[in-house]
Order: structure tokens, then sequence, then C-alpha cells
């Protein structure tokens, strides 16, 4: 078991899955993901990045596999990414030690870092609400609500709180605010875009970037996006049309037990073809082995 403990959260590793609590002081996106378990075949790859005092554990998750990061597309900032800790300088050998962990679990299960199909992470629990700007989004896993505060244009409050079934949701778009340009969360209804504005479309949050609460948007966004229903989800792309990603289909099949005698056998004749094939150094091929032996 590795584990680092951090004032913003900690990060927990059991060989098959990397657990991820925020601290009580995280960004409010971070607290309103809690926990999130993170198996090991939706990583790509971990790093620690040594910085002046201390530096930043990161996990970095194959394209597609988590619903959050799908529908962040890039847009979140260091202190909202879930998959980001703040590490302090008395603990970057722990650092270090658990990306030594994490990566030979990788090389061991040889998982690729290509993209995947589906999500393999479930996406926010339900119910959910986040925002701000002019009115707050809820989610409880069959309707979209939004909620104007005093702020919103009369186009909206005029009809009072607006409400979106699930089965009439077409996509979900998030875009925070960037300077002096407003972001926006967008639902799509499946009869067509709306072609207002955010300022005065019903099925819109406009975000002002007035307070880090805003960015919960993406949560409500992420936990849509992992409901929608395969054929059309859609994120806004930083540039072009937006993006489409399907919703997972089925579960991710369960991996084979970690002590099986017969899979990590097989899995040393694999990491000794690699090795004599020049994919794996020496170095990686004797810390692999290793790994392995262990467990049998």
């Amino acid at each position: 078991m590795a584990e680092i403990i951090q004032r913003d959260g900690t990060w927990t590793f059991d060989g098959e899955t990397v657990r991820v609590v925020p601290g009580g002081k995280a960004h409010p996106v971070r607290l309103a993901l809690g926990e999130l378990a993170v198996p090991v075949e939706a990583l790509a790859g971990i790093s620690f990045e040594p910085e002046r005092k201390g530096g930043r554990l990161r996990l970095r998750l194959r394209g597609g596999a988590c619903p959050v990061l799908r529908a962040a597309d890039g847009r979140l900032k260091d202190g909202a990414d879930p998959y980001v800790l703040t590490v302090e300088k008395d603990r970057t050998g722990v650092a270090e030690y658990f990306v030594d962990e994490v990566r030979n679990a990788l090389l061991i299960e040889q998982v690729p870092d290509g993209p995947v199909d589906r999500f393999l992470l479930p996406g926010p629990a339900l119910p959910v609400s986040g925002g701000g700007g002019d009115g707050t989004a809820s989610f409880d896993g069959e309707s979209v609500r939004l909620t104007w505060n005093w702020k919103a244009e009369e186009s909206k409050t005029a009809s009072g709180p607006a409400t979106l079934p699930l089965a009439r949701i077409a996509g979900v778009r998030w875009l925070p605010a960037l300077g002096l340009e407003n972001g926006y969360l967008r639902f799509e209804p499946v009869d067509g875009p709306v072609s207002a504005p955010p300022k005065y479309d019903p099925y819109s949050l406009e975000l002002w970037g007035m307070s880090r609460k805003e960015y919960t948007a993406v949560v409500v966004a992420a936990a849509v996006l992992a409901r929608l229903p395969q054929a059309r989800t859609a994120v806004d792309g930083p540039a072009g049309p937006p993006a489409l990603t399907k919703a997972p289909a089925t579960a991710p099949a369960a991996l084979p037990p970690a002590d099986d005698h017969d899979v990590l056998l097989r899995r040393l004749r694999e990491l000794g073809e690699l090795h004599r094939a020049g994919v794996l150094t020496d170095e990686e091929f004797s810390t692999a082995k290793q790994a392995i032996l262990s467990r049998m």
C-alpha cells in the first residue's frame, strides 16, 4: 500500500486502484466530486513534477476514461483538477515512491496508454448541483433543473425554473469564464440547439468567473454526460464543432485476480519477451519481475 497525505488531499494505491480523497480546503470542484476510485486500467501514466517548495503529483488518465475530464476538455486549472496533488517539500520522497508503485503496476498489467471507447469511471454521485453566475443547475439522474437568481435576465425568470428531462437532452457543454469572456453551462435539447446566447437561453447558465464555486458547473456537466444515452453526447471542444463522446454502454470487464498463478506466470513470460525485444531496459524488467514474484 502506498499513501501520501497532504493538506489538499490524500492519495492511496493498493496495487489495483488509486483512491483520491480531497482535503477540507481543496478547490470546490474537488470537494463536490468527493472520493474518486481510479482503476489501473484507466491510467495512462503518473508523474511527479518537482518545484522549489515541493512539487505536484499528476495522474494522467486515458482519453475518454473520466467523464469529468471529458466535460472539462482540458479547461480545468491545476487547483480544480482532481488528478493533481500539491506535494510539500518534506514529502517529495513519498511522492516519488508513489509514482514508482503506480508505474510498476502499469508495467505489470501492461495497460495501454491510448484512449478508450467507454467511461471507466462512473461519474459524479447523484444528486449533484453546481454553477453560479445567473443561477444554479441540479441533476438527480432523471432531470436537470435550472434555478435562477436575481441576476438572471427576465427572459429566464419569467417562466420560473427550467426543467429538462434526461431523455430530452442531446448534449451538454461547459466553458469557464476566460478573462473578460463569460462562460456557460449549456444543455442542448434533442429537438435542436437554441440559437439565443447563454445569457437569454432558458437551458443555459451564464458563468461570470466571480467565484471559484462557479467551476462546480463542470461537475453537473460530467454527471449528465456520464448518464446520457449512447447515441448523442456532446461537449464543446476548444475550437471547431463540438466533439462527440459515446456514453459507456457496459461496465469494463473485470480483470483476473491479482494472485492468479497462471496469470502471473503469463505476465512473466510476456515481460521476458519485451525485455528480449529491447522494449524494456534491464532495470525496468528487473523491477517488474520482482513485483510479480512478490505477488506469487
